[in-house]
């Protein structure tokens, strides 16, 4: 077993006695009145619909993801002696069959995990990576110069990315769990066969990509059963889910990587198979069989800050997530957040957050194929030279040019040329937490990256293939100016994904992340704050109204953003733009005497769902 902590034993010793047991009794209660009063809620195939859990707290470890029944398998694993790594890859499995169109074993991601026994904080990139055959120029339409139509790129093999998924799970669990694959993978399984209840989120994600789905005969089989979207209430089964992570289990991921799954993804890649009839323009893939057997999980050092004494660990490139976060934070740590009135303290999260994205559309890439400065994003003396250009009376003018993070620092130097225009990057990913009794934590994004991915499921299998490859530039964003983020063979796209792991004089304090393409940034960045610098509880600060400031001319808000905070903002400068949803975090915070609170959204995504071993309160 994987780690131990002084918080582990204090619990097993507690565990054993009458007071013990009756904490225990006294905190099932509780987590009964919190069930009866939650505002969300998922239903199961048994009968009956069990309302969300959005926060809980207790002993023996927690897990947080958006959807019940996969923090319920991840909650078992626990209680059946698995550490926090088990848990998590358990729990991804899971969200790969209630969560498809934004998780599964046809896309990537990144593990963020902290080691209780030696008190480290480690990371796996699974980002997906391009094919051997994918140039700077192959999302360009040859016969005009010019780059495709997004949603050609999109709905295409073209925009299918080398999946890093299977691969990450493999090596966390050798690395640092207790379980094989193939029982990991398990409860998964049972759930795809049996089934889910739908909720009305698959509903209306289904009915939104129900257009593209139709064109694609296997998708159409699985997702549009009798042509429409399964309807809320109903229960929807995947038995080739079921059996395609049955083989997995049994063969292992060589089955994929060098065997017949990845026959029959390659095969799907290269020719999509488009129903007779459909009028949109599936692209055929660059994918070929020895792209797959050259893929590898990176294990990497991960980013860090120190912020207000407290030490914030994230995700390296070739994800921008730690590396941007890092920099806000920095940005931040010189002034008097904490001392500020509500509106000066958003300007300042909103003004830091839109210079670090200025420098991280600038310098960030794939590390293995373009030099990022990595050292200088994260210093706090370039920090303090991009601090010195916030006005606290008026906001920027975006877009703002990046910084050089070169050293030696100083001064007010101006910026580095030019601004460039916002990137896209697709919304939908899915983030959980997972902690265990030994002091174990994990934080962990994966995607497909649009909700529905590429809308591509290779057939028999039960799964959707990924777009991550829309994460590329199609075209240099600025004329003239190098962009880190154009395709290559071989390449990782840049990522926005921050799971993100907060120690207190080396122990776990917090652990978040979110879904949003690069609102996950401002996401996890505002959650910071909130508890951090405002004081927040660890649910008011998922819950509050989200700001999201990304070098754009209009910063994103949501609908439950006060009135006075906007007027206030506006007397500014800032120009606000409506977004209904920004984010769906998950997180975890560490309290006093082994305790654990778990924590994920109350309304967004249809809520989440979060679960302890030993519910206290």
């Amino acid at each position: 077993m994987a780690g131990s902590s002084t918080h582990a034993r204090e619990f097993a010793r507690s565990a054993r006695s009458p007071a013990a047991r009756r904490r225990w009794a006294a905190g099932a209660a509780v987590a009964a009145l919190l069930v009866t009063a939650s505002p969300a809620a998922s239903a199961h195939p048994g009968g009956g619909t069990v309302p969300k859990v959005p926060v809980m707290t207790g002993y023996g470890g927690a897990v947080a993801s958006v959807d019940d029944d996969a923090t319920r398998i991840g909650i078992d694993v626990l209680r059946r002696g698995g550490n926090a790594v088990d848990a998590a890859v358990a729990t991804a499995a899971a969200l790969g069959v209630t969560e498809p169109y934004s998780a599964g074993i046809g896309g990537g991601g990144y593990f963020v995990y902290y080691d209780a026994k030696s008190r480290t904080v480690r990371t796996l990139d699974g980002r997906e990576t391009a094919p051997g055959k994918m140039t700077a120029t192959s999302f360009v339409d040859p016969s005009t110069g010019q780059p495709l139509p997004f949603d050609q790129g999109v709905n295409s093999g073209l925009s299918v990315g080398i999946p890093g998924t299977a691969a990450t799970w493999q090596q966390a669990l050798r690395r640092w769990g207790t379980l094989s694959l193939r029982q990991a993978l398990d409860p998964a399984a049972k759930l795809a066969q049996q089934g889910f209840v739908v909720d009305a989120t698959f509903e209306a994600q289904t009915a939104a990509n129900q257009d593209r789905f139709a064109d694609i005969g296997p998708t159409r089989d699985l997702f549009l059963p009798g042509g429409k979207p399964p309807a809320a209430g109903t229960v929807f089964r995947n038995p080739d889910l079921a059996r395609t992570y049955r083989e997995l289990g049994r063969k292992g991921i060589g089955w994929l990587y060098d065997g017949g799954l990845g026959d029959e993804v390659v095969r799907t890649v290269q020719a999509p198979p488009v129903v007779p009839g459909a009028d949109r323009v599936f692209r055929p893939g660059l994918m070929e069989r020895a792209d797959l057997s050259a893929y590898s999980v990176l294990e990497q050092a991960p980013t860090k800050a120190d912020y207000r004494g407290l030490t914030v660990y994230g995700m390296a490139p070739s994800s921008s997530g730690g590396s941007t976060v890092a920099e806000a934070l920095n940005i931040m740590e010189s002034a008097n957040v904490p001392g500020m009135d509500a509106a000066t303290a958003a300007h300042y999260y909103l003004e830091a957050s839109r210079l670090a994205f200025a420098d991280r559309n600038r310098y960030v890439g794939d590390p293995a194929l373009v030099d990022v400065p990595l050292s200088g994003l994260l210093s706090q003396g370039f920090a303090d030279e991009r601090a010195c250009r916030i006005d606290p009376a008026h906001a920027g003018v975006s877009p703002v040019a990046p910084g050089d993070p070169t050293a030696p620092y100083g001064g007010c130097p101006a910026a580095a040329g030019a601004g460039e225009p916002e990137p896209y990057e697709g919304l939908s990913t899915t983030h959980l937490v997972a902690s265990d009794r030994w002091g174990n934590v994990v934080a962990y994004n994966l995607t497909i990256e649009q909700t529905g991915g590429s809308a591509i499921t290779v057939p028999g299998r039960g799964f959707l293939l990924n777009n991550e490859l829309t994460d590329f530039s199609f075209a240099p964003l600025y004329p003239g100016v190098p962009d880190p983020n154009l395709p290559a063979a071989g390449k990782r796209p840049r990522s926005s994904m921050a799971p993100t792991i907060v120690l207190k004089d080396g122990r776990p304090y917090m652990a978040v992340g979110s879904p949003g393409g690069a609102t996950i940034i401002t996401t996890v960045l505002q959650i910071l704050t909130g508890r951090i610098d405002r004081g927040l509880n660890l649910l008011d600060a998922v819950a509050a109204p989200r700001l999201s400031q990304r070098n754009g001319a209009a910063t994103e808000a949501e609908p439950g953003v006060p009135a006075d905070l906007r007027a206030a903002l506006l007397a500014r400068g800032h120009v606000l733009k409506d977004n209904p949803e920004i984010g769906a975090a998950t997180a975890l915070e560490f309290l006093p005497r082994g305790q654990v609170r778990a924590v994920a959204e109350p309304t967004r995504r249809g809520g989440g769902s979060a679960k302890v071993v030993w519910p206290t309160g």
